[in-house]
This record gives structure tokens, sequence and C-alpha cells, in this order.
């Protein structure tokens, strides 16, 4: 009977917290640590990693307390390896964290205390972003972008799995900016998503988009037009580039 029991928590396993490495020896200890104090044990970390050379996976094994799944394969970038994961994982809402971002110790317990009495698609937390605590900046969407619905797509949201079974994966189009294209998709198409408010951890702006202004910001139009005003979006657009031109000649 308990056998069982023990069989069918694991099978609908609530939360996955899914990251996406390549040589992150540097640096995954600091989410792995966070998510070993975590309040709540009951979730699984699937890891997809890209062929990291660095001993990346070797730390993971000083975590033998974590329910950690391994997904090793090559992989075309962190979208990708995102998807692998994705398929992989177990959980019916996952999370997703870079190597060196930080969970505070109930952020597991919050969310699913926030996704149980909302049964929304997504649900957004707040977060601390350099340092700065921030939530959803709400709004209109053709000039937040993804930010009018969330607070941020790692650390702070929980997105129901099944979600990729209806609107597809992450997109390969958008390597730099897919969680964008995707939120945009699943909002626009009339997803519930639900507002926390509690603070689910740090997240810190190491990645591509973070070092690639101008690769993001043309990557971020190229979806904005998808979904809103073409005419709006390249006013805005080079607005933003002249505003960047300004800040570094």
């Amino acid at each position: 009977m308990l056998e069982n029991y023990a069989q069918i928590k694991y099978i609908y396993m609530l939360i996955s917290v899914i990251t996406a490495t390549f040589n992150s020896k540097e640096f995954i200890h600091i989410l792995a640590n966070s998510l070993q104090s975590q309040s709540d044990h009951d979730f699984e970390w699937v890891v997809a990693d890209g062929g990291s050379s660095d001993g990346t996976i070797e730390v993971l094994k000083d975590y033998p307390q974590l329910n950690i799944q391994i997904v090793q394969r090559s992989d075309f970038g962190i979208y990708d390896a995102i998807n692998g994961a994705i398929k992989k994982c177990k959980g019916m809402y996952y999370v997703v964290a870079g190597s060196d971002d930080y969970f505070y110790p109930d952020a597991i317990a919050n969310f699913k205390r926030e996704i149980s009495s909302s049964h929304a698609d997504m649900v957004t937390s707040r977060l601390k972003f350099c340092g700065v605590e921030r939530g959803v900046l709400g709004g209109n969407p053709a000039v937040n972008r993804q930010f009018a619905f969330v607070s941020g797509h790692a650390v702070s949201t929980a997105f129901r799995t099944a979600l990729h079974e209806k609107f597809g994966y992450y997109s390969n189009k958008f390597p730099i900016a897919a969680d964008q294209d995707f939120i945009l998709k699943v909002a626009h198409s009339g997803a519930s998503i639900h507002r926390a408010d509690f603070v689910s951890g740090s997240f810190e702006p190491g990645g591509v988009s973070g070092r690639d202004f101008l690769g993001t910001l043309t990557e971020s139009f190229r979806i904005q037009v998808k979904y809103h005003n073409k005419f709006q979006q390249m006013v805005l657009f080079f607005y933003k580039v002249l505003r960047y031109y300004r800040t570094w000649r």
C-alpha cells in the first residue's frame, strides 16, 4: 500500500525545477545549495547538460539528498536544452532556473500552495533582480512585452507542463528570447495567470540576453511584431536603439 502511494506521489509530482548547464561548475553550487535548503523537498531537479567537461556533473554528485535527473545530450542552445528537460520531467508544473540563480527556502512550498489554490496555468511570484525586488509590470504587453504578464521567466514563474502539448515548445527560431515568444503566445491565447505575493528567489542576468543587448533587442522586436501592431513596434524599436546609442557612444 505504501509502495503504491509512493509511486502515485512520484508520478504526479507537482513541481520540477529545470536547469540547462554547460561547463557550469563555478556556479552550479549556488543553485544546488538553495534547493538543498528548501523547506519542502518533494520536487525533482532536471539538469539538461550539453556536454560539460569542467566537472559540472561531478559537483551534482555532492547532493545525493536531492532528487536529481541528469539529461546529457548535445543541444542547440539553452532553449533546446530546456525543451529536452521538459520532455523528461515528471512535474505537473516546472520552474526554470539558471546555474547561478537562487531560490529562497520556502520557494517550492510557496509555489505549491499558490498552484493548489489557484489551479492557474502559470503562477508568477516576485523576485530579486540585480538586488532589486520586482513583480509583474502589468500594463500594455505591446510595450512591456512578457513582463505585462509575469515578473520573469526563470526562478519566478511556474508553468503548467501540459501547456507545451497545446502550444508547442520553446521555438528554436529565437535562441535568445524564446521565453518571450512562448509567454506571449500562451497569454494571448487566454491561459490563466496567477500573481502570487511572495518572493521566490534571486535571478542573475548572466545569460546571452544580458550580454548581447542589440541581439536581444532585435529578436524581441521580431517576437513583438507577431502579436502587436507592426508600426508601433518599429517606433519602439528605433527609440530603444537610439537610447542605446546615446548611452554607449
